[in-house]
């Protein structure tokens, strides 16, 4: 029963995660496929780009809200259960699992046929209930480079950096910690093309029109 109840959480969470706020918006406002503009992206950057502001607003605070959903639902799970039917030792390492689903299933969804965002926005949504204070943190570092550079993807590295310095400097728990690196390396693997086109000097600042791709 145990694995049962675990293995569906993590589904739910991967579910939750690859609802296509992205996508649908544009569908909505647009009649357009998301991932037929700019960067391809289902993410608010690209949405910020090919629809609008009020858009990008929108689909941020959702993806934002869709990967906090995949924690607290763990949470949540555990708060209310009248048995324990979780061995505790488990409960710490659920919670990552389902929040390492969420930020994968925001860039692969099953809706989309395994395509998606950069994982960034729910990234962030993730540390906001695992430890608000290396969440503020890292959003701190990555507006501080965004004020500096206007380049998202340039900044989102440096979230992905910051993240791991709080989460060991501060001393979170281990399965916080690799949650920090394992999902660290996985956004920066999804922005590496942004990545070579910063070495290049090529990638665009933020309101600058995308020819091909970007963050």
């Amino acid at each position: 029963m145990a694995f049962f109840i675990s293995a569906l959480l993590i589904l739910i969470g991967y579910l939750l995660g690859s609802i296509p706020t992205g996508y649908l918006t544009g569908l909505h406002l647009k009649g357009i496929d998301v991932r037929e503009h700019g960067s391809g992206s289902t993410g608010a950057t690209n949405i910020l780009r090919t629809i609008g502001k009020r858009a990008a607003i929108f689909v941020l605070t959702v993806d934002l809200a869709k990967a906090m959903l995949a924690v607290i639902m763990v949470k949540l799970w555990f708060f209310f259960q009248w048995t324990e039917l979780i061995p505790s030792e488990w409960k710490p390492w659920l919670v990552i699992l389902a929040a390492i689903a969420a930020v994968f299933g925001h860039s692969k969804s099953i809706f989309l046929n395994f395509t998606g965002g950069k994982s960034v926005a729910s990234s962030l949504g993730v540390l906001l209930v695992l430890n608000p204070i290396v969440a503020l943190g890292t959003l701190g570092s990555f507006l501080a480079m965004l004020s500096l550079s206007r380049i998202v993807s340039l900044s989102s590295i440096t979230g992905v950096i910051a993240v791991n310095i709080l989460m060991f400097g501060l001393h979170q728990p281990l399965p916080y910690c690799l949650f920090g690196l394992i999902v660290g390396l996985y956004v920066i693997f999804r922005h590496r093309t942004n990545i070579i086109r910063l070495v290049q000097g090529t990638e665009p600042r933020l309101g600058q029109k995308l020819q091909q791709e970007g963050s």
